[in-house]
């Protein structure tokens, strides 16, 4: 009997360190932000000597215009690079889901842009768009056409954050969806030539519907970091000109650095935490749900057979 007892807890012994690391490393930081949320605290104060306000903090940046301006980037910037990048990811994994001499070079080339720090593409990117020595607007000059003020004017400055972005991350949804593409069963397809179905046809109605469970984690993964970008911003406009570029998290940052406001910082971290969230319960909830729908599929499939 020891034994048994013995051998049923040697998997919680196992996972002991790993929930001690779990508790401190991430669970406590997160209960401090939430009660620092409920105080008007500063640098200069211990947490102890801060005042509590309540939801004060809350209601406050509800009716905060710059803060709902600066929600308003962030969704605008997470809809437009993951909608952008999905689709050329996709598009680019459809294109060479072939075989093609060189294609495991061209891989690697493709997914060095993910690779590179985000401090070193954000100056890599500024430098680029520099109004006078950058080299898109020396190629615009030279083909006849006016510099663009790409990080100077606010109808510019967003489109060219999201550009930058999108080189970066492009890589990511290209690869995970090769990786689907390749996975897919080969009698399927298979099965579809013989039967007369043409490319199109292919990709619409097989290749495409099979990724599906993929293309979806994909792109709440990525949704979750966009929401969370900050250096690349930082290095390139740090949230300017004006307020139209300032994602969350870089206000969340200089809230917490210039305006010296840890308890409006805390307050704003606990509202992106809850968008996150939600994010990551929907994409656990579809691969449960997905899990679930497969599983019930094979069983009809057993059956009829």
């Amino acid at each position: 009997m020891k034994f048994n007892n013995l051998n049923r807890m040697t998997p919680y012994m196992f996972l002991f360190p790993a929930g001690i690391v779990l508790l401190f490393g991430l669970l406590y930081p997160i209960v401090y932000m939430i009660y620092a949320s409920f105080l008007e605290w500063n640098p200069s104060q211990l947490i102890s000597e801060a005042e509590w306000v309540g939801f004060r903090n809350y209601t406050t940046l509800f009716f905060d215009p710059s803060f709902r301006e600066s929600l308003g980037v962030t969704l605008k910037f997470a809809f437009f690079v993951v909608t952008i990048e999905m689709f050329i990811g996709v598009g680019l994994a459809l294109l060479l889901d072939r075989n093609i001499r060189g294609l495991s070079l061209l891989r690697t080339i493709f997914i060095l842009p993910m690779m590179i720090a985000p401090i070193v593409v954000g100056l890599m990117w500024r430098y680029m768009y520099h109004p006078t020595i950058g080299i898109f607007n020396r190629t615009l000059n030279a083909l006849g056409f006016e510099s663009i003020p790409w990080l100077s004017d606010p109808s510019w400055s967003l489109t060219s954050i999201i550009i930058a972005d999108i080189w970066q991350w492009t890589p990511f949804i290209f690869i995970l969806s090769l990786a689907a593409l390749q996975s897919l069963p080969k009698s399927t397809l298979e099965a579809a030539r013989i039967d007369g179905a043409t490319a199109w046809q292919q990709i619409l109605y097989i290749k495409i519907p099979l990724m599906l469970p993929v293309l979806i984690v994909t792109c709440l993964l990525r949704l979750i970091d966009a929401f969370k970008v900050l250096e690349v911003i930082l290095v390139m406009t740090n949230g300017g000109p004006g307020l139209s570029t300032e994602i969350l998290a870089l206000r969340i940052s200089r809230t917490a650095s210039e305006f010296r406001e840890l308890g409006m910082a805390a307050t704003m971290s606990n509202l992106l935490l809850i968008v996150l969230l939600v994010l990551t319960l929907t994409m656990f909830i579809y691969n449960k749900f997905n899990e679930k729908r497969t599983a019930k599929k094979t069983l009809i499939n057993e059956d009829e057979e």
